[in-house]
Formats: C-alpha cells, sequence, structure tokens
C-alpha cells in the first residue's frame, strides 16, 4: 500500500487515534483505509474477483485483487489469485512479482512455483526455472519432469532431459509427444537405435501419427544404414562400407555426430584398402570435427605410415596416447611409427626401390630389376663410380630380398630390419650385403647379374 499521497496531518492524526486522544469518525474510516481492511471485507474482494475472473471481466477482477492484497499483504493467496489474472490477461511479467512474493510467504506452495518456473523458462531464464521444478518434482509427476526436461535441453544438457523424459513418456496413457521427443534427442546424439525404440512406441500408440511416422522413417533408413556400413567393414568389404557411409552422409547431412562418424570409419576403411591420400585427407577433415577421438587419429598415423611420413604418424600416436594413456593398441602403435622411423632413418627398403607399402610382389620386381640394371658395377668405369654403385646395388638387392619374402617383410613393416645384425640371433654376417656376402670383394671382378 502506497500512503505518499497522504496529508502528513492525517497521518498524524491517525496516530493519536490509535491512543485513544481523538475520536471522529469521518477520519477513523480513513485510517481503516491505512491500516487495512477487515476480513470480511478481503474476502467480498476475493469473492468478486473470483466472480468476475469467471465471467472474463478481467481488469474488474484485477481491480478487487488489488483491493485484497492491499488489505491483507501477507496472505499468500491474494498474491496467488491477483497473479493468476495477470496470466489470464497475458501479464506474466506483472504475475512474477506476486508469484515470487506468494513463494517467499509460503516457501512450499507448490503451485506458485510451478506457474513461476513455466514463466521463467519462457522468458530464457532456464537456470532458475529448474530450480523452481526441481522443488516442486514428484517421483511420479510426468508434467513435472518434462518441464525439467525441458530446462535440460535449453541448458545444452540433453542426456539429463532424457532421463527424466524416459518416465515420463511412461507415466500417462498416451504421450507421443514425450516419446518423440525422447526418439529426436537420442537420434541427435547419435544413439539411432535407442531412438528407433522410442519412436516404435510412439507409434505403438497411434500408427497414424504423422510426426512421429516422419520421424519413424528417417531413423530408420538411416540406421539400417549404419548398421549395413558396420557389418561391411567386419566382413572386409571396405569398399562397399565407403559407399554405404556416403550414404549415410546423404540421409543425414545436418547432424554432427553422423556426418562426423561416416567420415571416421571411411577414413579407417580407405586405410585397410592402402589408399593413403585420400585417407589423409579423409582423416583430417574427421580430426577438426573431432579432435579428441583416438581412433581417427590412430587411422591418419597409420595412412602417415603408408606415405612413410613416420615423423607426423609418431606425433598423431602420440597425441592419442594424451587422451588415452591406457589403450594397448595406441601404445603399439606409436612403438611401431617409433621403430619404423628410426629405421628409416637408416635403410628404408621401400624408398630404395621407390614403391609405396602397399606395392605387391609384381611391382617390387619390376621395380628392382630396373634399378639393378641401372646401378650394376659393370655400368661404372671409375673406381669411385663402382665403389658408389656397389653400394646403391647393394641396397636394391637387400630391398628386393626383404620385400617379397613375406616374413621378412613383415617384420620390417612392424618397425624391425631383418637384415640388422643387431636384430639377427649370434649377430648375422659380416656387412651390408644380405647374409654378410658381398660379390664385389676381392679385387678384380667381372659379375654377371640374372635379373630373375
Amino acid at each position: 500500500m502506497c500512503i505518499s499521497p497522504l496529508r502528513l496531518a492525517d497521518i498524524q492524526f491517525c496516530c493519536l487515534l490509535l491512543y485513544g486522544l481523538i475520536i471522529d469518525y469521518h477520519h477513523l474510516n480513513f485510517c481503516l483505509g491505512v491500516l487495512g481492511a477487515s476480513p470480511v471485507e478481503i474476502e467480498q474482494h476475493l469473492e468478486m474477483g473470483r466472480k468476475l475472473l469467471a465471467a472474463g471481466q478481467l481488469a474488474e477482477a484485477l481491480s478487487h485483487y488489488h483491493s485484497a492484497v492491499e488489505g491483507d499483504s501477507k496472505n499468500y493467496l491474494t498474491y496467488y489469485k491477483r497473479a493468476a489474472v495477470f496470466l489470464a490477461m497475458g501479464k506474466s511479467k506483472s504475475a512474477l512479482p506476486d508469484l515470487t512474493r506468494a513463494i517467499q510467504l509460503k516457501p512450499d506452495f507448490l503451485a506458485a512455483r510451478i506457474q513461476r518456473g513455466n514463466i521463467l523458462l519462457k522468458q530464457g531464464n532456464t537456470q532458475e526455472a529448474r530450480e523452481d521444478f526441481e522443488a516442486v518434482l514428484s517421483p511420479w509427476d510426468p508434467e513435472s519432469r518434462e518441464m525439467r526436461a525441458e530446462c535440460y535441453i535449453r541448458l545444452g544438457e540433453p542426456r539429463k532431459a532424457i532421463l527424466d523424459l524416459t518416465p515420463a513418456a511412461r507415466l500417462r496413457t498416451d504421450n507421443r509427444a514425450a516419446f518423440l521427443k525422447l526418439s529426436r534427442l537420442l537420434y541427435d546424439l547419435g544413439e539411432h537405435r535407442d531412438s528407433l525404440s522410442e519412436i516404435r512406441e510412439c507409434l505403438k500408440l497411434d500408427q497414424d501419427d504423422k510426426e512421429c511416422f516422419a520421424h519413424y522413417k528417417q531413423v530408420k533408413k538411416l540406421s539400417k544404414q549404419m548398421d549395413s556400413a558396420e557389418e561391411l567393414i567386419s566382413e572386409q568389404r571396405y569398399q562397399e562400407a565407403i559407399d554405404k557411409y556416403e550414404s549415410v552422409m546423404k540421409t543425414e547431412p545436418k547432424i554432427t555426430f553422423y556426418t562426423t562418424k561416416a567420415k571416421e570409419r571411411i577414413c579407417f576403411s580407405l586405410v585397410k584398402i592402402k589408399e593413403a591420400e585420400k585417407a589423409l585427407d579423409t582423416c583430417s577433415e574427421a580430426h577438426q570435427r573431432d579432435p579428441q577421438n583416438i581412433h581417427i587419429l590412430r587411422d591418419r598415423a597409420e595412412a602417415y605410415i603408408l606415405l612413410q611420413d613416420y615423423e607426423k604418424a609418431v606425433e598423431d600416436y602420440q597425441e592419442a596416447r594424451e587422451f588415452d594413456q591406457e589403450n594397448q593398441e595406441i601404445r603399439e602403435g606409436l612403438d611401431r611409427a617409433q621403430k619404423l622411423l628410426k629405421l628409416s632413418r637408416k635403410r628404408d627398403y621401400y624408398k630404395i626401390l621407390g614403391v609405396s607399402r602397399s606395392a605387391n610382389k609384381q611391382e617390387i620386381i619390376k621395380a628392382y630389376r630396373k634399378l639393378a640394371q641401372q646401378w650394376h658395377p659393370d655400368n661404372f668405369q671409375s673406381e669411385s663410380e663402382k665403389k658408389e654403385a656397389e653400394k646403391r646395388f647393394i641396397d636394391i638387392a637387400s630391398a628386393k630380398e626383404v620385400l617379397t619374402d613375406p616374413e621378412m617383410r613383415q617384420k620390417f613393416d612392424s618397425g624391425e630390419d631383418p637384415l640388422d645384425p643387431e636384430n639377427q640371433q649370434g649377430g648375422g654376417g659380416g656387412g651390408e650385403w644380405p647374409f654378410g656376402f658381398n660379390p664385389f670383394q676381392g679385387g678384380n671382378f667381372h659379375f654377371k647379374f640374372q635379373y630373375n
């Protein structure tokens, strides 16, 4: 109640009246207005407000509720009822202070908390709204759970929203809206199988529900494509898996999870079929989308190994290990990449022959024959040229020896040089020629090489 318009003399007069010093009925009536209406008058105002509200006469109803509040500022119900009129008039901002005052007077007044929570949620004050909903939440109240779930969604915490929506969807006899929302949340998180299960629950309630059916078709199509792609990978049908994941990106181009997942698995498959350049591009794009994904880092490291860029491979494996120090596959990959880097600084048989790590035996022999003919010592005249040619020829022959023998090649690919004396039991041979034999030692020679 505002007393600023009152004349000071009238207020003083009222104070004297309280002490029984002055009796004047005119001033008595005035003072009763200042000090508050009687309980009967307040009840009359509330009753008139209720009737006018029911009749749709909102302005008149509000006037009576104003009088009721002014007459009794300690009654939480008068504030709550006036807030109801404000809400009916579409004035939620005006209703908010009354609801807050009602809660202050009666902290366990759940109806006021729910109404205030709704207003706060619409205003975007999600944290405050969540506090109100949590204060009234009952484990068996679907409405409260759905309200809190909406708060979590707006706060960017979809998994917490799912925890509330999962029981809420089943606490009503027909809660298709909750099943649809739950399915969409799961779908956006990449959990397409669970999303499919929830949307089927919606269709069980009404198979003709348009929204549920449209979402069901999308989820079913995507889920089928992803499951099919993974099955193809398990069967080592990598090119078909790549094609299938390309289809996934066309089916769902908007949600980051699916496009990133598709890029990740395409990267993996390209490495498996030794398409190193394409794998590197795809893996790098996937890495930009998901920088802490150890599988992407692992696969890109393997692409670098195929390209014989061992330093980059080591860097990727080291980065992956930072994110998961206990992963055995990453530790083994890093160890192998480090060994290959060490070997590359000594003798890289693939580089010697100028072939890729994915080269087959026929390609290796073809490269060997060409280089062996080019660097055969008989082709050179001066002593210095012959020595250089001899060294190159020995390396070429060693490379052919290792890379055409499956067991030796596997050892080399694992980071171990099978011709390195340090890696051979008993010390191995006595020089750079395979098994310690050098046909060019011993002075004058004429060597006829057979290109087999």
